[in-house]
C-alpha cells in the first residue's frame, strides 16, 4: 500500500513561482514511478511529469515542458514539482501519483492516487 498526499497549491499570479510537493508513505514506494497529473474543470487527466524513484530518465508533458520540473528528495520521502513561470492555463487540480515501473504517461498506468491540490493562476 502506497500513500500520497499533495501540497502547496493556492491562488498564485501568472509569471510568479510554485513549489508542489507529494509526500509518500508506504512500504513499496521506493520501488515505483512517480508522477504529477492535472485536470481542470470538464477536461481530461493530463500527464506533467514523471521519473522513477530509484533514478533514470524524466518525462515530461509536451504543454509543460521548459517550465515545470519534477524533483525529489529521498530523505523526506518527497517529490516536488516547480512550475515557473505559472500561466493562466495552468490553472487545476494536481495530482501525484506511483505506478510500475513501465508506467509513463498514462493515468490508467498508475494505481495510487493522492488526493489532490488546487492550483489557481490569476492574470
Amino acid at each position: 500500500q502506497v500513500q500520497l498526499v499533495e501540497s502547496g497549491g493556492g491562488l498564485v499570479q501568472a509569471g510568479g513561482s510554485l513549489r508542489l510537493s507529494c509526500a509518500a508513505s508506504g512500504r513499496t514506494y521506493s520501488t515505483l514511478r512517480m508522477a504529477w497529473f492535472r485536470q481542470a474543470p470538464g477536461k481530461e487527466r493530463e500527464f506533467v511529469a514523471a521519473f522513477r524513484w530509484s533514478g533514470g530518465t524524466i518525462y515530461y508533458g509536451d504543454s509543460v515542458k521548459g517550465r515545470f520540473t519534477i524533483s525529489r528528495d529521498n530523505a523526506k520521502n518527497l517529490v516536488y514539482l516547480q512550475i515557473f513561470p505559472l500561466k493562466a492555463e495552468d490553472t487545476a487540480a494536481y495530482y501525484c501519483a506511483a505506478g510500475s515501473t513501465t508506467a509513463t504517461m498514462t493515468a490508467n498506468e498508475y494505481a495510487y492516487w493522492g488526493q489532490g491540490t488546487q492550483v489557481t493562476v490569476s492574470s
